[in-house]
Order: structure tokens, then sequence, then C-alpha cells
């Protein structure tokens, strides 16, 4: 049988890209996604886009404190575009949505239909910019659903419709953990609209706290039904990618002297 060609390294950036999207448990031949990126690739099976995962898994932090080891060839194949991901998020994210659409004969635009009417009126550099902002954000919040399970970290709901991937230090505030998944919490549309205006926040050990200005409203039904029972306890975590202490600890510095 002849061996396969070596992966190039667009093949590389499209495993790295559905390993971002993927829980480990997932990363496997038989998983629907697997398959359909094999398909995109045509000339890798899924066995082998599977494996590829798996030495994306041995490269990441996480995983290897967990034990997860790749075959040393694979190994040295993903870590370049790992380190790449490392030192420029954004640009990399984004340049393998774009060799996403482009195995598929899309332009990324029709690849991300729903960014359609941000795009009205715009052209060159600053439609350019948008689009990147948009399909970046769209991937983070794919990495954060996943990583918290399709499931909110305060109140445990889990329809994915409902939720949201937040930011613990703003978008606008650190350019360079945009995209780092210890930078996100997974939470339905009312508790990261709270948390971006101050209402609510979490502290280094994981607690919610409450505002004194939404402390005003205690005796409405709606206080205890959707905060006060929340209070002082601890958000759901994730396996891996917990919330990173020191972004909480920026994000509770603005909450306290709010």
């Amino acid at each position: 049988m002849a061996k396969s060609p070596n992966w190039t390294r667009e093949e590389l950036m499209l495993a790295f890209n559905l390993y971002l999207k993927l829980s480990f448990g997932q990363m496997h031949k038989g998983n629907d996604r697997v398959k359909k990126l094999a398909d995109i690739l045509g000339r890798r099976t899924p066995d082998s886009v599977a494996m590829r995962l798996t030495n994306f898994a041995s490269v990441d932090p996480y995983h290897q404190q967990r034990g997860v080891k790749g075959m040393s060839g694979g190994y040295n194949q993903v870590k370049p575009i790992w380190d790449e991901f490392v030192n420029n998020q954004e640009d990399l994210v984004f340049e393998s949505e774009r060799i996403l659409a482009d195995y598929q004969n899309k332009t990324i635009e029709e690849s991300y239909p729903e960014i359609e009417f941000d795009l009205q009126d715009l052209k060159g550099e600053v439609k350019t910019r948008l689009v990147k902002t948009r399909v970046n954000q769209n991937v983070f919040r794919q990495m954060i659903l996943k990583t918290y399970q399709n499931q909110c970290a305060v109140s445990g709901i889990d329809l994915p419709e409902l939720l949201v991937a937040g930011h613990i230090v703003p978008w606008a505030d650190d350019e360079h953990n945009r995209l780092n998944p210890e930078n996100g919490i997974c939470l339905s549309n009312l508790y990261d609209r709270a948390y971006e205006k101050g209402l609510i926040c979490i502290d280094t050990d994981y607690k919610l706290l409450i505002s004194k200005r939404l402390k005003e409203h205690t005796m409405k039904e709606y206080y205890h039904n959707f905060f006060g029972i929340y209070e002082g306890r601890r958000i759901t975590l994730p396996r891996q990618y917990k919330p990173h202490k020191d972004f909480l600890q920026y994000r509770l510095d603005q909450f306290s002297h709010g």
C-alpha cells in the first residue's frame, strides 16, 4: 500500500480548526464532523483526521498535564501550528476559517451568512476587519460552548440558542487574549448581560457576586429567582480551560470600584 503523502500546512490548519471546536471525547473516526472534514480534504480518512486531532491534543498544555501523548512524527508536524496560535490567535483562527471556506468553494462571507447585515455599505479595510472580528467571535463561541458542554455556568441552561461566550477581560481591552479559552465563560444571555454591565461578577474562587445596584431590588421576585439564589455559589467549571484567575481579578477590580 502506498504511503499517504505528508500533511500540508493547509490540511493541518483545517485539523486544528476542528480541534478547537471538539471536546477530546469527540475526536474519533466515528464522529460526523471528523468524517465531514475527511470528505472536505478528499485524500484523508476519518482515522487519519482523528489521529491529527490527537496530535494537537498532545501539544495542548492542558492535555499534556493529563498525560495525552501522540506519535513523535505527528507531534512535530502540528507543534508549529500550535505555536503560531499561541503567538497570534486572531490571525491563525481567521486563516483556518478562510482555508475551510476555500476547500468548500465558498467565500468567507458565504460561510457566515449571519454577518451579511453587518457588512452592508462597508468596503475595503473596514469590511475586512469586521469580517475577521465576526468570524473569530463565532469560533470563540464554538470553543467556549464546547468547553462548558453547552451549559450556562451560572444557571445550567443548556439551550445553545440562549447561550453566549462571554469574555472575562473584554474584547477591546486585551487583544492578545481575545480567543484564549481561559478568558471565556459560557453564560445565558441574561447573565452575560448582567456580567457585562457590572451587575454581577465572579471572584477568584469562582463564586458569584452581586452588585450593590442590583441588591436595591432584593424585594422583587425576579431578584430572588434569577440572582439571589446564586449569590455566593461557585459557577459550574469546565474540566479544561477554567477561567484564568488573573482575568477574573481584572474584572473584579473594575467591579469593586464600580
